[in-house]
């Protein structure tokens, strides 16, 4: 045994030496013990339509999508939905007085669902768009985010502009509105006489992380919530700067009803009074994703135009 190891020991079991916290992992379970739970609240109650003819009497189906946390992914029964947005309609589902029932769908099946009285609701990470609003009504909760990000230890300090990608590899994702923000403002660079901006593309997230942490790229510009909720757990990277999903224009996240049904009141109403309780910050300080809080929910703002 080296000395440095047996002084450790010795160290550890004086109560002298303190391992290093470790990440705390997600509660996977499908039972959510730590799942925070909301009272009713009768304002919001008042505001649901008389004799709505819900999915199932006394319940509030609501059709998620599991597929990456901090969003939503099964729980290890491989069957029920945990996550973020599962929280969320837990929420709602209190305040109105309803038993959540959490019908897990893949999200290119959301929108016939709802549109068809198949689910009361939606609640997976949906965007407030101009061409939905047509089909859907909406009540807001959560913005919908950008974030660049780089390991802890870079050197790199904040990215707020295009002459801050100067220069650098920048890890993002084909076809997304992320890719064009860094196109214009490399064209924008270009204009200025400021050095180009390489453009990293990987389909597998293992690899990114792998290409970004051994610095074969400077940083990586994508969905905030997802970054946000690895650095949570693991506290191994470092927020360089946010921007709208929609950027230059605002984009938020809501909870989805079919156009017209009545709920929308309902729901933001609910929103509204668990924002106010602290309830609603509590759950999306359970996964990390706090910098995407809305200060009040709304119903059916402006949203992203259509393309």
């Amino acid at each position: 045994m080296t000395k440095p190891l047996r002084s450790l020991i010795l160290g550890l079991a004086a109560g002298l030496v303190a391992l290093p916290a470790l990440a705390l992992e997600p509660d996977l379970s499908p039972e959510q013990p730590g799942r925070i739970r909301a009272e009713k609240v009768q304002e919001a109650i008042d505001l649901l339509p008389k004799d709505f003819p819900f999915v199932t009497a006394a319940k509030l189906t609501v059709a998620t999508s599991p597929w990456q946390l901090p969003f939503g992914v099964y729980a290890t029964d491989n069957a029920t939905a945990v996550g973020a947005e599962p929280d969320v309609a837990q929420l709602v589902a209190d305040s109105l007085g309803l038993e959540l029932e959490l019908v897990p769908v893949a999200w290119a099946d959301w929108p016939l669902g709802v549109s068809s009285g198949k689910y009361d609701a939606v609640i997976s990470n949906v965007t407030v768009t101009e061409e939905r609003k047509e089909k859907f009504d909406f009540s807001t909760y959560r913005q919908d985010l950008l974030g660049f990000y780089a390991p802890k230890d870079s050197k790199l300090e904040k990215i707020e502009a295009a002459k801050d990608i100067a220069g650098l590899k920048v890890i993002v994702g084909s076809g997304t509105n992320q890719e064009q923000i860094l196109l214009n403002w490399i064209e924008e660079n270009k204009t200025a006489g400021l050095a180009p901006t390489e453009l990293v593309y990987f389909d597998d997230e293992a690899a990114r992380d792998l290409a970004l942490f051994s610095g074969r790229a400077d940083a990586y510009f994508g969905p905030n919530a997802a970054e946000a909720y690895k650095n949570s757990l693991k506290g191994d990277r470092k927020l360089l700067g946010q921007f709208s999903g929609g950027y230059p224009l605002t984009a938020e996240i809501a909870v989805t009803t079919k156009k017209g049904s009545g709920l929308d009141a309902a729901i933001t109403a609910a929103l509204n009074a668990q924002i106010k309780s602290g309830t609603y910050g509590k759950v999306l300080a359970r996964w990390g994703i706090e910098s995407e809080a809305v200060a009040q929910a709304k119903t059916n703002p402006p949203g992203l135009p259509k393309s």
